[in-house]
């Protein structure tokens, strides 16, 4: 597939994301895909497909909607999707997640079949993690 096609798959990914959908969003990605969350906060660590989708679920568990996450700026070469994003979503128990993101996929057949994402762990930690 081309970089503009991978490009296409990623932000069709990130639609799906944002929308919540988390059936949808997982079957964009291959079987074996991973998914690794920088840092070292309690949801750092490399994901299995799987195991992405329920740490993907519990993470909605306390926000109020999903989490919407909006691409700024975007470089696509072979099978590497780079893109910085920001996120938005406000939590259950009244506070706002607003991060900045550095994000690394690799799409493979029209799919994802991995990402690295970088972002503000600490903000993260406060936000989500801590009750």
């Amino acid at each position: 597939m081309s970089a503009e096609a991978n490009k296409q798959t990623v932000a069709r990914f990130l639609e799906l994301f944002s929308s919540g959908a988390v059936k949808e969003t997982m079957a964009m990605m291959t079987d074996d895909a991973t998914w690794w969350v920088a840092g070292t906060m309690p949801i750092s660590g490399t994901y299995t497909r799987a195991q992405f989708e329920k740490l993907l679920s519990g993470v909605l568990d306390v926000c109020t909607g999903p989490i919407r996450i909006e691409p700024r700026d975007w470089t696509a070469e072979g099978d590497r999707v780079a893109l910085e994003a920001e996120s938005f979503v406000d939590t259950r128990n009244g506070r706002t997640y607003n991060n900045l993101y550095h994000f690394l996929f690799k799409v493979r057949d029209g799919k994802i079949a991995a990402v690295k994402e970088y972002l503000d762990t600490m903000h993260t930690n406060a936000i989500l993690c801590t009750p």
